[in-house]
């Protein structure tokens, strides 16, 4: 009896292990032919057993093949067909899921996950799951356009683009238009983004795509046509006095009036002679000053003193005061 109760206690801590590690999958993918795919395969990691041995392997010819294969040496594709094209990520605990890029018909079949596990007495435990993967053709979708971030009206000099989206078995091939489907048309790219990096009003006009891909039978599949409107930036054009126009700057000119007076003196003679008189000139706003204009526009007879000969002959030294008048 205490031969057995010591088996029992021996053997608790291998039967907890056993209950928690279950390998948690999904048994039929449905993948679809040139695209990619991921075959689930998830524990939850025990405290005290180690990741020993993973194996990915294909059932073949009702044999199993090792498609890949990580120990405490790394990872290995041993199968060609699969190099390059099967990964399991390295940073996820108990995630050893198989992701499959680029599957061709060929990779239909049964797919089995086997993880070994060791615990602390060096006992290996191995767990494993199955699931069946299918290859599917699907054709291309009817596409749809989808405007970039400035929308189908944007402002000439813009950058924008429009975006062909359609689904199903790559490699899906694009082609964009100017024009409307069933009418004649003009081939601008083949590409799935159509950009423009400086848009021109001339742009404005109707867009669409088509897609085909090889599952289709060479169908051909037409979105619905967008209309794209290119506006241009308004131009302020401010008119002056003259009617002379002026993109964003108005050159307004004003007159005024002011005084000047006129002081002729001689050395020899004590006699001064004293005129006025009034001209006009332009003052410009684009300096920001002014001059107070004088009441009355009207030229002052001009005051002659005492020896008019003085005055017209001494024009020789003169003194000019420019002032305004109150």
């Amino acid at each position: 009896m205490e031969t057995l109760v010591r088996a029992a206690v021996v053997l608790s801590p291998f039967l907890f292990c056993n209950a928690f590690l279950n390998l948690t999958g999904q048994p039929e993918i449905e993948g679809v032919w040139k695209d990619s795919t991921t075959l689930p395969c998830v524990y939850v990691p025990v405290k005290d057993l180690v990741q020993e041995i993973l194996k990915w392997m294909v059932v073949r010819d009702q044999n199993s093949v090792t498609i890949f294969r990580r120990d405490d040496s790394g990872d290995h594709v041993l199968l060609s067909d699969y190099r390059g094209r099967v990964s399991v990520l390295n940073d996820a605990p108990g995630n050893v899921s198989l992701h499959i890029l680029n599957l061709e018909v060929s990779d239909k079949g049964t797919y089995i996950c086997q993880v070994t596990w060791r615990d602390s007495s060096d006992s290996l435990i191995v767990r494993e799951i199955t699931t069946e993967l299918e290859i599917v053709k699907v054709a291309a979708t009817k596409p749809i356009i989808r405007a970039g971030e400035l929308g189908l009206t944007v402002p000439a000099g813009a950058r924008t683009s429009l975006t062909c989206v359609a689904s199903g078995s790559p490699p899906i091939r694009y082609r964009w238009f100017r024009g409307t489907p069933g009418r004649k048309a003009l081939l601008l790219s083949g590409q799935a983004e159509l950009v423009w990096d400086s848009l021109q009003p001339s742009d404005t006009g109707k867009y669409y795509c088509e897609v085909e891909n090889r599952a289709g039978a060479g169908a051909v599949q037409q979105s619905d046509a967008v209309e794209l409107t290119v506006t241009e930036p308004p131009v302020t054009v401010v008119t002056s006095e003259n009617g002379v126009g002026y993109p964003e700057k108005n050159y307004t000119t004003q007159t005024q009036t002011y005084e000047v007076k006129f002081h002729n003196s001689r050395a020899a003679a004590a006699s001064r002679c004293e005129s006025a008189g009034y001209y006009e000139e332009p003052i410009s706003t684009e300096n920001k000053y002014a001059m107070e204009p004088v009441k009355d526009k009207r030229s002052e007879e001009i005051n002659m003193k005492k020896n008019e000969h003085d005055c017209v002959g001494n024009t020789m030294e003169s003194e000019y005061e420019v002032g305004d008048t109150a």
